[in-house]
């Protein structure tokens, strides 16, 4: 049947509740099984030896002594993973990040891999391999790598997005530029110009669980995969490309997943044990250290950025621009390009332009980190629009509600907004308690907005009615934020049934049609797109079933409110059928109920938030405390509140770390210096106060229900947001996050010329 995808307002008797999350016992009593809690009989303990080296030709590798440890079954290097990607750069990129092929890129690159029947072997076998280095110049710095003198980390690089094409290889991968309007005549206008750098550090998502698995070839060429991962249909097309196989041979599980945040949406090791499964003929399990995680899975980038606003004395922005230079690590990709995109989102502005560079560094591949690349743009435009605030002498909110973009926007990026949640959120900013309480002695305040696109893409959902009533509802997002609960609520919504008569599972790949990465927000926005079309599928053979069973045409038969009505007067006799009642008759009306739907979810509808924050910091120490936070979010439709409070809670727990305390910090060799949670440090209870939060509702008008994606646009303000009030605090802008105490004493010392 078709499916009409646009909004229709109407009243939930489900959706909008909070019931119990249906995960939640399995997880609190050890009953969930992770990545690591996977096993097969005969299973093989993986170990992958790594680089000491930031920048380092592999000359030689010499396998032979470690081979002849006792209980060494495989041991693989580049030469198992041979080329297969036909010239596709971002394939080989995935390749070569996974086993270095002519070089060891950053420290932790892969270089060997060994399968023993125990850890002692494996490890044992790891310190026999000899490599043969020789050390290269290497390059970690963003502004260091684009200069003329810079090592050159990849001679096949020559910048993209430039005329005339570059002759020479460059660090600087490509170039790509957003806009409208004349941007010199813009600043021609304005009375008061703003104009200056950032830099923020490269950060972790900090995920609880480490990247696990568990890969069995085949003797038949066949192949399973058991993975802890965002999307188990991308990692299934990527791995069989790697290794050569069809992707029908290969099954890949996904596992319950203990934090991703973006991190696992990429493939790091899992060719590695899927390789060495291959050549040892038994299962292999790898599962990486903490270490591992933090050398070799991927950070976000570190940026460097430049921003001028100019604006006139009414507060009216004139004119605003950017320059963003990202790291990718050591290949090429697109992290700067969404620093450009969204950078100025937030406002309607007549002459825009944004400038990303993508830059290679000797830093792990570059992984996503709920809204890739938006926060650290949100901290340079919104530490600017503050401090064009205070010099023309303006309310920081009023000068971002005269600016802001609405209905009808030209977005800085290209596309014209429809209905949009940035203005709300900025009114009720104002109008919220938070804004106007006092402050104490060495405190601040701080707000700022942000926002993120999100996404919709392929999407495939069966649901089933069984014998009993119940329903089981497939999915292939993986649920990464609480989307098994939302899509069960949907399907109550629809079928007209109790939400605890639904069970959401997470189908594998051979059993379910494809389905793109749970990402870009999509989880619940796409699949409850498809859950509300098969849902109504399923009511239409329902439907059919209610009309054999009482001999009446289909059109007479209405559902409402779970249960099939004849309709009108003349089946007065006929008392209506439940869903109970139907699936119980079903194997003598038809056979099984089921409902089907696959659809691209196009019109996920952007998302906008502003923050609020208030920080206390110690002028002897530079130690700076977070008082009280608050969220103010557009969530189209909060499906299960609790759910999208949570999201908001985390986003913002996220950058209070992100913007106080974490960082990779490299010594001049090179290497990474604190990859531990140790020395790389996360926030605890402790260090957070209660996040309070408001959902607003503002409806996506491309989806039923009004649903927009909630779960990353939480992370884009709390940089910016604790900047900015810090920056009150202290009396001084602060520039270069994160703003741990040494900065912020530095700054101090600045000020005071001491």
């Amino acid at each position: 049947m078709s499916f009409d995808a646009a909004y229709k307002k109407q009243a939930f008797k489900s959706v909008g509740t909070r019931p119990l999350r249906p995960d939640g016992v399995d997880k609190v009593t050890g009953r969930a099984r992770y990545g690591a809690d996977f096993n097969m009989p005969g299973q093989l303990v993986a170990r992958v030896l790594r680089s000491p080296h930031a920048h380092a030709r592999i000359k030689r590798i010499d396998t032979a002594r470690a081979e002849a440890v006792r209980g060494v079954k495989a041991i693989i290097t580049a030469a198992d993973l041979p080329d297969l990607t036909n010239g596709d750069a971002a394939l080989f990129a995935i390749l070569d990040n996974c086993m270095a092929r002519t070089k060891a890129r950053y420290d932790g690159h892969a270089v060997a891999a060994v399968a023993a029947i125990d850890e002692k072997a494996a490890k044992e076998a790891l310190g026999l391999i000899e490599v043969d280095y020789e050390v290269l110049p290497h390059v970690v710095d963003v502004d260091a790598a684009m200069q003329p003198d810079a090592p050159i980390l990849d001679e096949t690089v020559f910048t993209t997005g430039v005329e005339p094409a570059p002759k020479a290889p460059s660090n600087v991968a490509n170039r790509s530029e957003f806009g409208h309007g004349d941007i010199e005549a813009g600043f021609a206008q304005a009375d008061i110009i703003v104009e200056r750098s950032f830099k923020t550090e490269q950060a972790h998502q900090g995920y609880i669980e480490p990247h696990a698995c568990v890969a069995s070839c085949n003797p038949d060429g066949t192949a399973d995969l058991w993975v802890c991962t965002q999307g188990h249909f991308v990692y299934r097309q990527n791995c069989a490309d790697l290794l050569g196989l069809e992707v029908s041979k290969l099954r890949v599980t996904s596992s319950e997943i203990g934090g991703g945040f973006g991190g696992k949406t990429h493939v790091w090791a899992e060719p590695v044990a899927l390789a060495l499964s291959r050549k040892a003929g038994r299962p292999v399990k790898l599962v990486m250290s903490r270490e591992e995680v933090f050398r070799a899975s991927g950070p976000t980038s570190a940026t460097s950025i430049d921003v001028k606003i100019g604006a006139r004395k009414d507060g009216k922005i004139t004119a605003a621009s950017a320059t963003l230079r990202y790291t990718n690590g050591p290949y090429g990709d697109m992290w700067a390009e969404l620093g450009a995109m969204t950078s100025f989102a937030c406002y309607d502005l007549e002459n825009v332009k944004t400038v990303g560079f993508e830059v290679l560094v000797n830093r792990p591949k570059v992984s996503a980190y709920r809204a890739p690349s938006a926060p650290m743009a949100a901290f340079a435009v919104e530490s600017a629009i503050d401090e064009l605030a205070q010099e023309i002498g303006m309310d920081a909110v009023e000068l971002r509600i005269q600016n802001a973009a609405s209905e009808g926007t030209r977005s800085s990026y290209g596309p014209v907004y429809g209905p949009i949640g940035i203005g709300p959120t900025l009114e009720a900013a104002k109008a919220h308690p938070h804004m106007s309480a006092p402050l104490g002695r060495n405190q601040g305040r701080g707000m700022a907005c942000g926002f993120w696109f999100n996404f919709g893409g392929q999407t495939c959902t069966d649901l089933n009615i069984n014998s009993d009533g119940t329903v089981t509802l497939a999915v292939g997002t993986v649920d990464v934020g609480g989307s098994r609960a939302s899509l069960s609520l949907i399907a109550a919504e629809e079928l007209g049934i109790d939400y605890q008569d639904i069970k959401a599972v997470i189908a594998d790949t051979a059993t379910l049609g494809y389905n793109d990465m749970t990402d870009g927000s999509r989880g619940t926005f796409s699949s409850s797109m498809a859950t509300i079309s098969a849902a109504r599928n399923a009511i239409e053979v329902m439907r059919k079933r209610a009309a054999l069973t009482w001999d009446i045409p289909l059109e007479d038969v209405q559902w409402k409110d779970g249960h099939a009505h004849a309709a009108g007067t003349k089946y007065g006799n006929l008392a209506p059928l439940s869903v109970k009642d139907i699936a119980a008759k079903s194997g003598n009306t038809g056979g099984p109920i089921a409902g089907h739907s696959e659809l691209v979810a196009d019109g996920a509808g952007v998302s906008f938030a502003t923050h609020i924050c208030d920080v206390e910091v110690d002028p002897e120490t530079g130690s700076t405390r977070v008082v009280r936070y608050t969220v103010i979010q557009d969530a189209g439709k909060a499906v299960h509140p609790s759910y999208v409070e949570g999201q908001y809670q985390g986003g913002a727990a996220q950058g209070i770390g992100w913007a106080l305390n974490e960082e990779y910090v490299y010594g001049d060799d090179g290497r990474l210096q604190n990859p531990g949670f140790l020395d790389y440090r996360i926030p605890v209870c402790s260090d957070l106060p209660m996040i309070d939060t408001q959902i607003l509702e503002i409806p996506n008008p491309n989806h039923p229900y009004g649903v927009r994606g909630v779960g990353e646009t939480s992370i884009v303000p709390p940089l910016a947001a604790i900047a900015n009030a810090v920056s009150n605090a202290v009396g001084v802008r602060m520039a270069h996050i994160p703003m741990s105490p040494p900065r912020i004493l530095s700054a101090l010392n600045r000020k005071t010329g001491s």
